[in-house]
């Protein structure tokens, strides 16, 4: 039985106290005032079972890899495990994933590798609403060979890509696509399968997904969207600040990245892991896996499978999510002062939301919140083009509030309220 079916009621049959029973930060107090996070989209907070398992690969002992003796084993054992939990979770293969201190320094290893097959006048296509991460380095290696960068636009009224446009922006010279899976700024969640099918129709060009504000929201399936490299970060989905890079498995043995000679070359993925990794990251982000898996387990019947288990959560966390949403929604639209800006329900987005208030500074109403311990992040998130594109630059940018399945309804209820007092 699909989880839709089980969860009537997301609201009131979501295992909320569970959940935030598994995050100890949620706990913490300021002069008997409980935090409300809602800065999710710049990091999540991060899970017991990802601390422990943190926890554990150091009081066990830490090595480097490669070794004879136990504690250099555990560290291959750990990246082994941390590299089967990331495939699992995105759909591809654990020899296709790769780890690095963050998403832009693996977007950037990955834009130079490619860039050394690029010639002048070949081009490639960036979007005005990504994060920066996924803009600046296509720009620099297009700078560097000389190369035709093409932006796709979306339209200021409701966050949407422009998809219609692509096919004039692509032909036979687009080398690469790249495109974000949701807006940091403003939410909205693109259809990356049908961009890459407009990509396909015209070019033999690559498609690069950054799904950094996907990952925590929606069912991620790299195979089914049909790209060719992605992107995420596991600690925007309850886990330790790192970076993830998938890609198919061919793609990947034919990327010649820098690296130092006698590095592995095999599986292909470790080409892009520079130097000495953080063993104690990969294994909080199989830890942050484990407490989605088991999550999944306990509110629904679990799949036979670790992908299955998964996809259970995320269903359940979606269906929560929405509920969350609505419920923020109905309260911004009683405040007539605050202009929403990206889709306008929760239809077509992730549970982040960006706005403006008439008269006030975002940036003034982010601190207004912090003194009544409601965590929110003002400015462009490093989503320039797209703050640009909505005219906010010189404004102050963007207040983003941003959800997540450790949210309550009464954390939504009491941040309106708080809103409206400032306002």
């Amino acid at each position: 039985m699909a989880l839709s079916a089980i969860l009537v009621n997301p609201a009131k049959s979501f295992p909320i106290e569970t959940v935030r029973a598994a995050f100890p930060s949620l706990q913490a107090c300021d002069g008997g005032l409980a935090r409300i996070y809602l800065d999710g989209p710049g990091g999540t907070q991060v899970c017991a079972p990802a601390i422990a398992a943190i926890t554990r690969h150091f009081e066990a002992g830490t090595a480097n890899s490669g070794g004879s003796f136990a504690t250099s084993q555990n560290s291959d054992a750990t990246t082994a495990a941390a590299r089967a939990a990331m495939a699992d979770l995105l759909g591809g293969g654990p020899d296709e994933i790769a780890f690095g201190p963050n998403m832009t320094s693996l977007t950037i290893a990955v834009a130079r590798a490619l860039a050394r097959d690029w010639q002048p006048g070949d081009e490639l296509v960036v979007t005005r609403l990504d994060h920066d991460a996924n803009v600046a380095p296509w720009l620099a290696v297009a700078a560097d060979r000389n190369m035709t960068v093409r932006w796709l636009d979306f339209d200021p009224r409701d966050g949407q890509l422009d998809i219609g446009s692509l096919p004039s922006l692509i032909n036979a010279q687009t080398r690469l696509v790249a495109v974000g899976h949701a807006s940091n700024a403003i939410g909205t969640l693109h259809d990356i399968g049908k961009i890459v099918k407009i990509v396909r129709q015209f070019s033999n060009a690559l498609v690069f997904v950054d799904a950094v504000q996907s990952v925590p929201h929606v069912t991620v399936d790299v195979m089914a969207m049909g790209c060719d490299l992605l992107v995420c970060s596991p600690y925007k989905f309850f886990g330790p600040h790192q970076g993830v890079l998938w890609g198919h498995r061919e793609l990947l043995e034919r990327i010649r990245p820098y690296k130092l000679r006698p590095s592995p070359d095999y599986p292909a993925a470790r080409r892009f892991e520079t130097g000495t990794p953080s063993f104690e990251g990969q294994a909080g982000t199989a830890g942050a896996i484990e407490y989605l898996e088991t999550l999944g387990g306990g509110i629904c019947p679990v799949a036979n499978d670790r992908r299955g288990r998964l996809a259970e959560t995320m269903a359940a966390c979606i269906s929560y999510e929405e509920q969350l949403g609505h419920r923020l929604l109905e309260g911004l639209a009683t405040l007539p002062a605050i202009k929403l800006w990206g889709p306008p329900t929760m239809a077509g987005r992730v549970p982040t939301f960006g706005m403006t208030i008439a008269g006030h500074d975002p940036h003034a109403v982010a601190t207004a919140l912090a003194t009544r311990n409601i965590y929110a992040w003002a400015g462009s998130f490093y989503a320039a083009e797209a703050v640009e594109r909505l005219g906010l630059t010189d404004r102050g940018g963007l207040l983003r509030l941003g959800l997540c399945h450790y949210n309550t309804i009464g954390e939504v209820d009491r941040t309106v309220e708080a809103l409206a007092e400032i306002i």
